[in-house]
């Protein structure tokens, strides 16, 4: 007998697993459609390399042109910050410079009611600075006690005559301004008035000064255009009478043939003295204008001619047409019968055709299997 598990050399073993790791590397290479490759376009690929490092530089230089701009905007936004922080600051300080300097809580005439150094200047109730009796512990002024109530009132009462004549005095000023005020207007109102009645009846003087002269001027205007116009009539007379009397004096009523000839040439003639051809002229214009008729009317007759030709050619024109088409008629007939025989042999013969593919050719229809032999390897 023949053994048959005798053990497989190593290094046979090693070569089949390492033709399987590849043939399995090469197979996932190519069967996956997103990293199969076929050569490599190295061209293509340093095109893209260059591009790729274009764009690279152009992104670069581009967001160092937007770095710049912005440090530079944001340079001068914090200048204008700073200038408007220093415009802020400096109208601040004014502001406060001038209430320290006219507006201050001692200048205000309540600043004695709510003064936070009242109760250090004001004196004890009873001064006993000498007085042995009072001693270091002695209450000179209790909480809630107003020993001064008479003196405040009556400072109080001085204090509002004092105001309320003040006001009084405010009021009575302001009233006189007002009528004081009042009484220039109205003395400026009397004024403006008066002015303009001045200058209306200025105006109104001015205004029957221009339209007397301009009365006077379209009178004399009036008066030097009649005179033109006499005068003019009167020279048109004249002119006239010469006109006729030289009308009646010259060659143009005379009916003298002679003076239309004109110096230039003895053929041609002045029309302003014209009278008309002569007989032997009008018989020559009428001989050439019926020499004209007459080749005309040939003319017609032989256009008619021509024209009854043309009708009989495109009437032998279309008859031919007609026959033409006709005959083409029955030939497409003719035509499309034996077509339609055709496909239909055409019909039955496709017919035995696949009934002969599909009993006695097609008996074997493939499996699932059939196709799980297919891509496989990758050779």
């Amino acid at each position: 007998m023949y053994k048959l598990d005798l053990p497989l050399d190593p290094k046979e073993v090693s070569a089949i697993e390492r033709r399987r790791n590849k043939e399995q590397q090469r197979q996932s290479r190519i069967f996956n459609a997103k990293v199969r490759t076929i050569g490599v376009d190295l061209p293509a690929l340093e095109k893209q390399v260059e591009e790729r490092k274009i764009n690279e530089s152009t992104e670069k230089a581009r967001d160092e042109a937007f770095d710049a701009d912005r440090v530079q905007y944001d340079k001068i936004a914090q200048m204008l910050e700073q200038k408007e922080q220093e415009v802020a600051r400096n109208l601040d300080q004014a502001v406060q410079e001038f209430r320290e300097k006219y507006q201050q809580p001692e200048t205000r005439r309540e600043f004695d009611i709510y003064d936070p150094e009242g109760l250090k200047k004001d004196r004890p109730a009873r001064v006993c600075d000498d007085d042995p009796r009072c001693g270091p512990a002695s209450l000179q002024k209790f909480a809630g006690e107003d020993l001064s109530e008479k003196e405040r009132k009556k400072l109080q009462v001085e204090m509002t005559k004092k105001y309320l004549s003040e006001q009084k005095a405010e009021r009575q000023r302001e009233q006189a301004q007002k009528k004081y005020a009042d009484n220039l207007d109205y003395k400026k109102r009397v004024e403006l008035d008066e002015r303009a009645q001045y200058l209306s009846l200025m105006e109104e003087e001015c205004r029957k000064a221009i339209d007397m002269a301009t009365t006077n001027f379209n009178q004399a205007l009036a008066l030097e255009a009649e005179e033109r116009k006499k005068l003019l009539k009167q020279q048109e007379q004249n002119n006239n009478f010469a006109e006729i009397y030289n009308n009646l004096t010259g060659d143009i009523l005379t009916e003298d043939p002679a003076v239309a000839i004109s110096c230039l040439s003895p053929q041609r003639v002045l029309p302003d003295r014209w009278k008309g051809m002569t007989p032997e002229q009008l018989r020559v214009i009428w001989d050439a204008q019926e020499k004209q008729r007459q080749e005309k009317q040939r003319l017609i007759e032989e256009e008619k001619q021509r024209d009854s030709e043309w009708d009989k050619q495109r009437m032998l024109a279309a008859r031919a047409a007609m026959t033409m088409e006709q005959q083409e008629e029955e030939l497409n007939k003719n035509m499309r019968k034996r077509l339609d025989s055709y496909n239909q042999q055409l019909s039955r013969e496709q017919q035995a055709h696949l009934r002969y593919l599909e009993k006695d050719v097609y008996t074997n229809n493939p499996t699932a299997h059939y196709h799980t032999q297919f891509n496989t390897t990758s050779r």
